[in-house]
This record gives C-alpha cells, sequence and structure tokens, in this order.
C-alpha cells in the first residue's frame, strides 16, 4: 500500500509536472506571438509602395492619409492575415499528420491532400460554383478522396506502411497535377492565368471576405487539435497502449483526419498550393520545443503563421520589380529540408 509519503510525493510531483507544462506553453506562446507581431509589422510595411516604419506607425494612429490608410486597410492588411492563417493552418495539419500517421516526412502537400483541394476547387470554378460555400465543399470533398486513396494505397504493409505511405501520396500528388493541366488544357476560360498563378501559391490578390472565412473556419480546428493534443502524444506510444490508456484512437484518428482535411482545403482556397510548410515548421519547433503536442501545438500555429508572413514578405521583396508566387520561396525552402529528412531516413 501507498503510505502518505508516497502520496504526497506522488501529488507534488504531478503539481510540479503541470506548473512546468503551464510555464513552457506561457513561454512559447508569448516569444512566438511576439515574432508574429514583428512578422506582422514587416508584412505591413512591405509592397510596391514602400513604406518605413515610422510612416506605418502614423497609419495606425490615423494620421496617415487616405491612400496610404487604403492600401494598408484594404490590401496589405487582408493579405498578411490571410498569410498568417494559412501559415498557421499548414503547419498545424502538417504536425496533426506525423503524429497520426507516425511518418516525419508527412504533410499535406506531399500526400497530395492539397492537390486533390485543387483539383476539387477548379472543378467547382469550372462548373460555376465559385461563390462559397461551392467552392469551398468542392476542395474539401478533394482533399478527403484523396487522403482516402493515399491511405488505402499504403494499407497492408506492415513494417513498410510508413514508407508505403510517402510513395503513395507522392502518386497521387502527381496524379493530381496531371490531371490539374489536363483540365487547364482543356478550357478557354479568361481565368486560365489567375488559376496558374493562384496553383503556384498566390497572396497578390487578396479577398477580405474569404479571409474572414478562413479565419472563421480555422480558429475552431485549431481549438479542436489543441483539445487533441495530449491523446496524439498518447497514441504516439502505440495504438494498443493509448486504447489501455482511455483513448478511443479509431475515433480520435478520424476526427483528426476530417477535421485537418478541412482546414487545408479551405487554406488552400484562400492561398493555392502552398508545399513544404506543413513539413519545415513541425521539425523545427519538435528540436526547439519537444514533442509535445500541447507544446508543439500553439508553438506550430504561432510560428507557422510567422514563417508564411515572412515568405510572401520575401516574395514582395526579392524581385526588383513585381512579385514572385510564395508558393515559390516555400517550395525552394522546403524542398533541401525534405532531402535532408529523407536521407536520414534511407
Amino acid at each position: 500500500m501507498m503510505g502518505p509519503d508516497t502520496k504526497d510525493r506522488a501529488g507534488h510531483n504531478h503539481e510540479a509536472r503541470a506548473y512546468s507544462l503551464v510555464a513552457r506553453l506561457t513561454l512559447v506562446v508569448l516569444g512566438l506571438g511576439l515574432l508574429l507581431v514583428l512578422a506582422f509589422v514587416l508584412g505591413l510595411a512591405t509592397g510596391a509602395g514602400q513604406m518605413d516604419l515610422p510612416g506605418l506607425f502614423k497609419n495606425l494612429t490615423g494620421e496617415a492619409d487616405a491612400m496610404t490608410r487604403a492600401i494598408i486597410g484594404r490590401i496589405r492588411f487582408p493579405r498578411v492575415l490571410a498569410a498568417a492563417f494559412s501559415g498557421a493552418a499548414l503547419a498545424l495539419g502538417g504536425m496533426v499528420f506525423q503524429a497520426i500517421l507516425r511518418n516525419p516526412l508527412s504533410e499535406p502537400y506531399i500526400l497530395g491532400v492539397s492537390g486533390g483541394a485543387a483539383v476539387g476547387a477548379i472543378l467547382a470554378i469550372l462548373a460555376g460554383m465559385a461563390r462559397f460555400p461551392g467552392v469551398s465543399l468542392a476542395a474539401f470533398a478533394g482533399s478527403m478522396a484523396t487522403l482516402g486513396l493515399v491511405v488505402l494505397l499504403s494499407s497492408g504493409r506492415a513494417t513498410l506502411a510508413r514508407d508505403y505511405l510517402i510513395l503513395a501520396g507522392v502518386m497521387v500528388n502527381a496524379f493530381c497535377s496531371a490531371f490539374i493541366l489536363f483540365l487547364m488544357s482543356m478550357t478557354q476560360d479568361n481565368r486560365l492565368h489567375t488559376i496558374m498563378f493562384w496553383l503556384m501559391g498566390d497572396l497578390s490578390s487578396p479577398d477580405t471576405g474569404q479571409t474572414l472565412v478562413l479565419a472563421i473556419s480555422a480558429i475552431p480546428c485549431f481549438l479542436l487539435i489543441f483539445f487533441l493534443s495530449h491523446r496524439m502524444n498518447l497514441m504516439l506510444l502505440g495504438n494498443d497502449k493509448a486504447e489501455s490508456l482511455g483513448v478511443d484512437v479509431k475515433t480520435t484518428t478520424l476526427v483528426l483526419l476530417i477535421v485537418t482535411s478541412f482546414m487545408v482545403s479551405a487554406t488552400v482556397c484562400q492561398s493555392g498550393l502552398l508545399g513544404f510548410v506543413g513539413l519545415v515548421i513541425p521539425h523545427i519547433f519538435r528540436l526547439i520545443v519537444g514533442s509535445d503536442h500541447r507544446i508543439l501545438a500553439p508553438a506550430c500555429v504561432l510560428g507557422g503563421a510567422s514563417y508564411l508572413v515572412l515568405c510572401d514578405m520575401a516574395a514582395r521583396w526579392v524581385p526588383s520589380q513585381g512579385e514572385i508566387p510564395v508558393g515559390v520561396v516555400t517550395a525552394m525552402v522546403g524542398v533541401p529540408i525534405f532531402i535532408i529528412l529523407l536521407r536520414r531516413r534511407l
């Protein structure tokens, strides 16, 4: 039997762990929150008409001229906000896929989920359902279909299932890309150029309404995933161990897959195909804050938001004239990291 001293020590250890968790969570949220604020300010100050920080603060205090206020309020603010929510959703989606599929190379773009959402969105646009919620529902259906196909193709492979998962995702993603090219070659739609730019990851034409829809869609997903973060910790121990600790593995996995696919499809509708965000950010913050998803989830949200805002700022700042799609920047950063991680697994 446990004596009073043993019970006291156990209670003290539990309280110490809880305090440590709260302290680490507070430190991560405050630190990355400040980084996001800095990235947000820099994003607002970067654009075709360069604006120094004093000019930006003058706008925030209401002392700027009407044109400057219009540029900040109608163009740059929705764009930076869309980048922040898109980066947060993709980074968190990558974390979830890596946790429930137990594969560090999993992320929405590599697994074909983003490509499937793009196929659904383009089919909806060409069918005349460009308005909300038609294109969003079609993108969600496309993402769920490709995810189901990837899991089906990689199932029944025993110990090699994780490697087959990546291979199946690459094949499905390649098929989605080919199908998108087929759709674009068969249409004479005058929106063809816009669709092509959007497919490369485009934040250049922010729509305030769509950005608000993305925010409203993403925030409940963020909260639900954070609520299930401890269950993801237990699932990393193995399905049998998690079940013995009271986790309904099948239901939790299904909920996480649906919520993440919905979140990613909403992001694709707003920002197009942004690859490797869900690969880079979870790995970086797993090295910094550890693998506890209760800490890693908010780190991915805030860090992913800051990362994509800075990538979008680079997409506007690097070219001497015009800008490049932000998806080009994320790919240039993400592909080398993916190759390094792949070589470490081989």
